[in-house]
């Protein structure tokens, strides 16, 4: 498509006799991906379609920090001790997040400071036995 737009003919009609000349010459048949679905036609617009395609494509995963890591385990800590039927496997999942927070309050790893104590196994295991009797 190096020739320029004739002088007087209106930039519509000389693109659309281009796009016209090429399917005659056959340019159009046989692409790629011609008779498939349109990827992702019919789900909400997302302006991040091309960073998660990317990431999907290389195979790259994205981690969060281990102090935001730990917040969101003391946040869950509840909902993940209510599946434990016996106070040991409670008391041993507590003792291991709380191991994590010294390790985290002493070595500060990258990301935001966590500012966080560690928990009250007592008042976890509490929380866990009245769950239980509801």
């Amino acid at each position: 498509m190096t020739e320029r737009k004739p002088w007087g003919m209106s930039v519509e009609t000389w693109v659309d006799r281009q796009i016209r000349e090429a399917q005659e010459r056959g340019e159009f048949d046989n692409l790629p991906g011609a008779g498939k679905p349109i990827p992702g036609k019919g789900q909400p617009d997302d302006e991040l379609w091309w960073l998660k395609q990317y990431m999907a494509r290389e195979k790259l995963t994205m981690a969060l920090p281990t102090s935001l890591q730990i917040r969101k385990e003391v946040e869950d800590i509840l909902t993940r001790v209510a599946k434990e039927r016996r106070e040991p496997a409670v008391r041993r999942i507590v003792a291991e997040l709380n191991d994590r927070i010294r390790a985290e309050i002493r070595t500060p790893s990258a990301g935001p400071p966590l500012r966080l104590a560690p928990m009250d196994v007592d008042a976890v295991v509490e929380a866990w036995r009245e769950r239980r009797k509801q």
